[in-house]
């Protein structure tokens, strides 16, 4: 596949299931999308305003325990972020992702149905260079003892470490370069995780109504309550690099920058997003690394 052009799907893609913070069924059709369309997400059961959500930056509007993108119609679709790391991982830059429900559903708590799904479907090139970002500033951002940060690279390089006091998880580290192949064998397996404790204040917050140890990876005290144990060792930071590769792909393009989260979520891989946003001295626009390289030698 060259990456030097945009892609789209070669066809639908058709799938369901539950939603993990809403308990709803949703159905979800992922359908071709015309150049420099991008990421569109349309709430189909919405009929009386403005469906249409696009995955932008500034169209996240909230970030608690996942990424809810709205439009000023106020419609909102949520946990968007495991399947936009998909479609960034895979290079579909543009497509409609028609859903009948408020929440995208939650899978088996990581990105390999997605990852999967969208492989069934295929994937076209279309007649569009492909353009990407490139940081040329650092970007960070601090909460306290949290951190994100975007730095120049050639390429898109994503560190995560995270620390917890439950001795099933404790400290972790991932560093790699993402790109598709990194994406599929390294990230994409690895699914979100919770808290026993935790469940009963979020339910009653209105959260987590779909979560269960089938769709994410259950944490008791120093205990994984998942009968078939981790994926890998370090699966929960794994998972929060995947969780940032979704969500920094709201930015509309692929990146060429490193991103460094140390106890970041969802919240500050959004704020470091439109810190970059607000500073247009700090990126710019560029071809594909490949046509770079052809106009070089020409």
């Amino acid at each position: 596949m060259s990456i030097s052009q945009q892609h789209t799907l070669a066809g639908p893609a058709i799938f369901a299931g539950v939603g993990v913070h809403t308990g709803a069924h949703v159905r979800v059709a992922i359908r071709p999308a015309a150049v420099d369309t991008g990421i569109v997400f349309v709430r189909a059961d919405v009929r009386d305003r403005d469906n249409r959500v696009p995955a932008h930056g500034d169209a996240v509007v909230q970030t608690r325990l996942g990424t809810v993108i709205g439009n000023t119609a106020g419609v909102t679709v949520s946990t968007i972020e495991h399947l936009m790391a998909a479609m960034a991982a895979l290079a579909i830059d543009n497509a409609i992702i028609e859903l009948d429900g408020p929440e995208v559903p939650i899978m088996d708590g990581s990105s390999a149905p997605f990852v999967s799904i969208l492989d069934r479907a295929g994937r076209k090139p279309q007649d569009a260079v492909r353009r990407f970002i490139e940081v040329l500033e650092p970007i960070e951002v601090i909460d306290g003892d949290k951190r994100a940060v975007l730095t120049p690279s050639e390429h898109f390089e994503m560190a995560f470490e995270i620390e917890f006091g439950s001795k099933a998880i404790g400290r972790q580290r991932v560093d790699l370069i993402v790109d598709e192949q990194s994406f599929r064998y390294e990230l994409s397996d690895c699914r979100t995780f919770g808290f026993v404790q935790e469940v009963e204040a979020l339910r009653q917050a209105g959260l987590a109504r779909g979560g269960s140890m089938e769709n994410a990876v259950v944490i008791d005290g120093d205990r994984v309550l998942n009968p078939e144990g981790l994926r890998r060792p370090d699966e929960f930071v794994r998972h929060k690099a995947l969780d940032a590769v979704g969500d920094l792909y709201v930015l509309g393009a692929p990146l060429l920058a490193r991103f460094e989260g140390v106890k970041a979520g969802h919240g500050l891989n959004n704020a470091v997003v439109r810190a970059l946003m607000a500073r247009p001295t700090a990126w710019r626009y560029r071809p594909a690394i490949e046509e770079m390289a052809q106009a070089a030698s020409a």
